[in-house]
C-alpha cells in the first residue's frame, strides 16, 4: 500500500492552460454563472460536461451517491430523473433533499448545489422518459436498478423483454419515472489554480434573492 500512496502523491494535478475567474465580476443569480461554465466546458470539450454527482441520504441517514446526468437547469433548479424503485428514488423520498457536484477537471472547476427536491408533474416525468434512447428506455422500464443480479443473461433477457414492450406500444411510460428538481438554497463555484491559490465563491439564497461570499480554500 506504500507504494500505492507514493503513487498517488506523484500524480501532478492543475496542469496545463486554467480560466480566470474574478468573483467581483460574477452576476447576482447563481444559474446565470452556472450555465456560463457549463457552455464553457462544452465549447473546451471537456467530456461528458452535464454528467454530475448526486448526493442522498435515506431514513438512517447514511449518504449515498451517484453520478448521472443533468437534464435541464432554469430558474426553478437542477433536474435530474430516477425511478421510484432505485436507491436515490427511494432515499429522495424518504428525504427529500440532495447534493450535485460537477467537476469541469481540465477547467479545475467545480460546482457544487445543495437544497431540496420536488418532484415535477407526470406530464413533465412522462416527457423526459419518452425524450430518452430506447436502450435507456427500455432499461429503465425494467425498473430493477440496484437490486441483486442472478446473471448476465437475465438481465439481458429482461432488458430485451422491455424493448419488445416499448416497440409495441411506443408511447408507454413507467408510471415510476419521475423527474425531480432540486431547488438550490446554495450554490457554490470552485476555481483551482496550479499554485493553490484556489478561489471559491458561494451563493446562498437569502428570501427572494441571492448573496455571495468568498470562502477560504
Amino acid at each position: 500500500m506504500a507504494d500505492v500512496r507514493q503513487l498517488l502523491r506523484n500524480l501532478p494535478v492543475f496542469g496545463g492552460e486554467l480560466p480566470a475567474f474574478d468573483p467581483a465580476a460574477t452576476p447576482d443569480d447563481p444559474v446565470e454563472l452556472f450555465t456560463e461554465w457549463l457552455l464553457g466546458a462544452i465549447r473546451a470539450q471537456v467530456p461528458e460536461p452535464h454528467a454530475m454527482t448526486l448526493a442522498t441520504a435515506g431514513a438512517d441517514g447514511n449518504p449515498s451517491a451517484r453520478t448521472l446526468i443533468l437534464k435541464d437547469v432554469d430558474a426553478d433548479g437542477w433536474r435530474f430523473a430516477a425511478h421510484d424503485g432505485s436507491a436515490k428514488g427511494r432515499e429522495l423520498a424518504a428525504r427529500p433533499y440532495a447534493a450535485l457536484t460537477f467537476y469541469w477537471q481540465p477547467l479545475a472547476r467545480q460546482v457544487r448545489v445543495r437544497g431540496p427536491v420536488v418532484r415535477e408533474s407526470a406530464e413533465r416525468s412522462a416527457a423526459d422518459f419518452l425524450a430518452r434512447g430506447a436502450g435507456a428506455r427500455a432499461e429503465a422500464l425494467v425498473g430493477r436498478q440496484s437490486r441483486p443480479l442472478a446473471s448476465l443473461a437475465e438481465r439481458d433477457t429482461a432488458v430485451a423483454g422491455a424493448a419488445e414492450r416499448l416497440a409495441g406500444d411506443p408511447g408507454l411510460v413507467p408510471p415510476e419515472w419521475t423527474l425531480h428538481t432540486l431547488r438550490a438554497e446554495s450554490v457554490e463555484f470552485w476555481q483551482g489554480a496550479a499554485d493553490r491559490n484556489h478561489t471559491r465563491l458561494v451563493y446562498r439564497r437569502s428570501g427572494s434573492a441571492w448573496t455571495k461570499e468568498l470562502l477560504w480554500p
